[in-house]
C-alpha cells in the first residue's frame, strides 16, 4: 500500500476481507476486556468495535503496548477509536485485528456530541485530519439509536447461577463502591438467587456469626434505599489482577452485559468475581434481553404472591402459623428501607442461625431471649425473640428435647429417624416459613441508628 492507501479509513466490512494486510479503520467501542501482561514484557487488552457496515458480531481488536499506560483507556462504552496500520488476521474462522506497538497507532474520542472533536487519548505519532472529524460526527449520530439483540439463552438470570461456574449476565448496575481497597459492583436483574446451603456449625454463631452483608462495611440506609426491594442484588468483586481497572465502566442505573463472570458462595451469599477473562459489553436500554428481564419483573410485581421468595413456591413450609395472614407479604429489603421507624410486617424467610444455639439456653429465669438470623432473596437481618413472643413460638417451657426438635426444624438441621441431630458435616437447608416482624428503636435520640426487629405472633407447629 502507498501512503494514501495506508491512511484511508475502511469500513469494517471491507477491512475483514484484507487478511494479512495492514488497514486503518474507525469504530464505536462496545466491549472491553481487562488489561493483562503477555508471556513476555508487553501489555495486552482486547476491545470490540462496530460501525454502520458491521454491527454484529463486531470486530475484535487485540491491542499490544510496551507499557500499560499506552493501551486504550476507554472512558465509556460508545466512545470511538480510530486505528491506523492494524494487521487483519483470522483464527478458527473468526477475523480480528492486531495492533502492533511498533507501527500501529490509535486515537480515542468521546462518543458524546458535546465533548468536541479532539481525542482524549492518542498513541505516539498519531496524526488527526479533517476527514476524521466528519467520520466521528457521523458515528456519534448513528450510535445514538443503535441496539442489537443477542441470544437470550447465552445469558443467565441471577436465579440460574451455579457455584463454581463462569456465566454471562445481563444486569442493571445498582451501586459501585470501594471497601478498604476491595472494589465491588452491585448488579440486579429482578430475579431471586437460589438459596445457598448453610455449611457453618450451629455453635459458630457465638464467635463467628453469619454476616448480615457480604461486604466488609455495612451499607448505609441511605444507599440501601436506592436498591430495588424485590430480587437479589448480586455483589461482584474484582480479583487481584483486575482491581485497578474497569470500575469506571460500571455506570449506576445502566444495564450492561458481563461476559465470563465467575460465581461462588461466600458466607452463604452468592458472589460474582470479575477475572482477567471477564469482558464488559455495552447494552442499550431497549435491548431484547433488558426488555425480557423488565417484563418478568413487572409480571412478578403484579402477582398476589409476587413478593414471596421465588424459591418458596408453590407454598411455604407449614411449620409456622401467624395471626396476621391478611397482611401483604413484604421482603426484608422492604423492611430495611421502610420510611417509618416502627411498623409491623409479614414476611417469608429462612432462619439461618440462632444465638444462643443450644435449646437449654433459649431462656433465662424463664424468659426467652434469642437472636434469630433471618434471610430472604433480598437481605439478611437479626430479629430478636423475647418473653411472651418466645412462648408463642416455642411454647411455655417445653422439655429440652422438644425445644431442640423445634430448633432443628427452624434451622433445617438434618436428623435421623429417631429425630436426633446428625453429626456435623451436613449442610443445612432451612425451610421457607411465614413470620410476623415488628421494628422498634432503643434510643429516642437516635431512632434510626438504634432500630431493631422482633419476631412476634408467630407459632411453631412442630411436635
Amino acid at each position: 500500500m502507498g501512503e494514501k492507501d495506508e491512511y484511508r479509513l475502511l469500513d469494517i466490512k471491507d477491512a475483514i476481507t484484507c487478511i494479512d494486510k495492514k488497514v486503518s479503520l474507525i469504530g464505536v467501542i462496545i466491549q472491553c476486556g481487562f488489561p493483562k501482561t503477555t508471556k513476555g514484557t508487553d501489555y495486552f487488552c482486547t476491545i470490540k468495535i462496530v460501525d454502520e457496515s458491521y454491527q454484529k458480531p463486531g470486530l475484535s481488536v487485540n491491542m499490544f503496548a510496551k507499557h500499560f499506560e499506552m493501551l486504550p483507556h476507554v472512558a465509556s462504552f460508545g466512545d470511538i477509536i480510530q486505528l491506523s496500520n492494524v494487521m487483519m488476521k483470522t483464527h478458527g474462522g473468526a477475523v480480528y485485528a492486531v495492533f502492533n506497538k511498533k507501527f500501529s497507532t490509535f486515537a480515542v474520542y468521546y462518543g458524546n456530541d458535546n465533548e468536541g472533536l479532539l481525542p482524549y487519548q492518542t498513541y505516539p505519532i498519531f496524526i488527526q485530519r479533517d476527514v476524521d472529524k466528519k467520520l466521528i460526527t457521523r458515528l456519534r449520530k448513528w450510535f445514538i439509536d443503535l441496539h442489537f439483540d443477542e441470544d437470550s439463552n447465552k445469558f443467565s438470570l441471577i436465579r440460574e447461577l451455579e457455584e463454581g461456574r463462569f456465566v454471562d449476565l445481563a444486569c442493571k448496575v445498582i451501586h459501585v463502591q470501594e471497601f478498604k481497597g476491595e472494589l465491588m459492583g452491585f448488579l440486579w436483574d429482578g430475579t431471586d438467587a437460589h438459596p445457598s446451603s448453610i455449611s457453618s456449625r450451629l455453635e459458630d454463631e457465638k464467635n463467628n456469626p453469619l454476616p448480615l452483608q457480604p461486604e466488609q462495611l455495612h451499607l448505609s440506609r441511605g444507599i440501601l434505599s436506592t436498591f430495588p426491594t424485590l430480587g437479589t442484588v448480586l455483589r461482584v468483586v474484582f480479583d487481584q489482577g483486575t482491581k485497578e481497572h474497569g470500575l469506571h465502566l460500571l455506570h449506576i442505573g445502566k444495564w450492561m452485559k458481563f461476559i465470563n463472570v465467575y460465581c461462588d458462595v461466600n458466607g452463604g451469599f452468592w458472589r460474582g468475581v470479575f477475572t482477567s477473562s471477564t469482558k464488559f459489553r455495552y447494552t442499550h436500554d431497549k435491548d431484547r434481553l433488558v426488555l425480557e428481564r423488565q417484563r418478568l419483573y413487572n409480571e412478578r410485581e403484579g402477582l398476589k404472591f409476587g413478593r414471596n421468595p421465588y424459591w418458596s413456591f408453590p407454598q411455604t413450609s407449614p411449620i409456622t402459623e401467624v395471626n396476621y395472614k391478611d397482611l401483604p407479604v413484604v421482603t426484608l429489603m422492604d423492611i430495611l428501607t421502610y420510611p417509618e421507624v416502627t411498623a409491623r410486617f409479614l414476611c417469608v424467610v429462612r432462619v439461618v442461625a440462632m444465638y444462643p444455639w443450644q435449646a437449654k439456653d433459649f431462656s433465662f429465669n424463664g424468659i426467652y431471649r434469642v437472636r434469630l438470623t433471618l434471610e430472604d432473596a433480598t437481605a439478611r437481618i437479626h430479629a430478636y425473640l423475647y418473653g411472651k413472643d418466645g412462648i408463642k413460638l416455642f411454647g411455655d417451657q417445653p422439655a429440652i428435647d422438644v425445644l431442640t426438635r423445634k430448633r432443628n426444624a427452624l434451622l433445617g438441621v438434618a436428623t435421623n429417624d429417631d429425630g436426633k441431630q446428625v453429626e456435623d458435616g451436613i449442610a443445612r437447608n432451612p425451610p421457607w416459613l411465614q413470620c410476623c416482624l415488628k421494628s422498634y428503636y432503643l434510643d429516642k435520640s437516635d431512632i434510626w441508628g438504634s432500630r431493631h426487629y422482633r419476631l412476634y405472633d408467630t407459632r411453631l407447629v412442630v411436635d
